[in-house]
């Protein structure tokens, strides 16, 4: 499949996923109530999916490794607060696990995009 834009690069769309995830677990738990994780959750996680699409559009290898590279950071902050999460008893172990598995798939996503990236110039990325 050819990448054209960042809606085509499927560690954008599993970010999408996490996202969506990380929002119904702050809507449906009792994260709810604890305003400042459920804001720093939500946001750190939107970040993962921001700076992949924002890499993407700036057109260079070495912007998007940056920006990938700040997707992975936004990507563990993201778990960091998910075990907060947990610890607090705000989830239990069967959607903490759920969101760390989705979590880590991303990780090794974004980690096996970074690697083709640096090994293919960035015109190559449309054939990929």
């Amino acid at each position: 499949m050819a990448i054209n834009t960042f809606e085509d690069l499927i560690c954008w769309q599993q970010s999408r996923v996490l996202v969506g995830l990380v929002y119904n677990l702050t809507q449906s738990t009792n994260v709810k109530k604890d305003y400042g994780l459920t804001d720093q959750i939500r946001r750190a996680a939107v970040s993962i999916m921001s700076n992949i699409a924002e890499g993407f559009g700036r057109g260079g290898n070495k912007e998007l490794l940056q920006f990938l590279f700040i997707a992975k950071g936004s990507l563990a902050e993201v778990r960091s607060l998910l075990y907060l999460a947990k610890d607090l008893k705000y989830i239990d172990d069967r959607a903490f696990t759920s969101a760390s598995v989705k979590a880590l798939e991303l990780n090794r996503v974004i980690t096996a995009f970074i690697k083709s990236i640096k090994s293919h110039d960035r015109k190559d990325l449309k054939s990929m």
